[in-house]
């Protein structure tokens, strides 16, 4: 049967694909609409699986309620998407609604359109022609300041934090939350470090210390300080605040009277 424009208008409408694919698979199907969105959706999936081992380090974060999460492209062109944009914010709005704590859980809430949260991207994804994911969630369930950060004015926030803590202000933890997206923190303190990471920065610092030939003896006091500064780089307490050099996180906490019970930093674009 004749193939109209019309009819792949139609098809377009319905399924976001391009002109050509639209004309191919109504062709193909003969003009049988639900076939022809089946060739669609197969023919969508194989040039997904084509990208699977392509990067998506690009993307945004979004945040709504006490949920942040990560949504992954491979460009920061479609990082600016008005579509991906706003299926990210779709998306964390329905995980925060239902708690989502895991990206399972995450990739499974239903959202507004019916779809889950895992089809809606891998659709989004067909339509654009780019590897999309969801790549990080994180929902708190106590008291949390939520801070995003925008590197360029011209794209979406791509640094996104979530502070959960206990005590003190909401404004002031929220420049708790600037500092650990300016300093990059991976613990809250010292005692979360694992113990493999540990052992493996004492193993460097010693190799260090004996291949520029310190005495033996203060090996222990080398190492001992290499690890002090580790920690001053990657635990949040013991990071010089960025707000006030002559302090350290822990100290402005202990000032304010807060605690950080934990945090999440998710970075999409670097």
């Amino acid at each position: 049967m004749a193939i109209t424009a019309t009819d792949v208008k139609k098809l377009r409408d319905m399924t976001g694909a391009g002109m050509m694919d639209a004309k191919r698979a109504l062709t193909e199907a003969e003009g049988d609409f639900d076939a022809a969105i089946d060739l669609l959706r197969v023919a969508g999936q194989a040039k997904m699986a084509k990208r699977a081992d392509r990067d998506a380090k690009n993307g945004l974060v979004a945040g709504a309620g006490k949920s942040v999460i990560r949504l992954a492209a491979e460009t920061d062109f479609v990082a600016k998407n008005e579509e991906f944009i706003a299926l990210a914010e779709e998306i964390v709005k329905a995980v925060d609604a239902v708690g989502a704590a895991d990206l399972d859980a995450a990739k499974a809430v239903t959202l507004a359109s019916g779809s889950t949260a895992a089809a809606a991207v891998e659709a989004l994804a067909v339509k654009i022609g780019e590897k999309l994911e969801l790549a990080e969630v994180a929902t708190y369930d106590g008291d949390t300041v939520t801070y995003l950060h925008r590197r360029s004015q011209d794209l979406p926030p791509q640094v996104g934090v979530l502070v959960e803590f206990a005590g003190g202000s909401e404004d002031f933890v929220r420049g708790i939350a600037m500092q650990i997206a300016a300093m990059s923190p991976q613990w809250v303190t010292a005692d979360e470090i694992p113990a493999d990471v540990l052992a493996q920065e004492k193993h460097i610092a010693e190799l260090k210390a004996v291949e520029e030939g310190k005495p033996e003896k203060i090996i222990g006091n080398i190492v001992a300080g290499a690890l002090k500064k580790f920690a001053q780089d990657n635990c949040l307490v013991d990071q010089a605040s960025v707000s006030d050099d002559k302090k350290t996180v822990g100290q402005l906490l202990k000032e304010n009277g807060v605690t950080v019970t934990r945090f999440v930093r998710f970075n999409a674009g670097a």
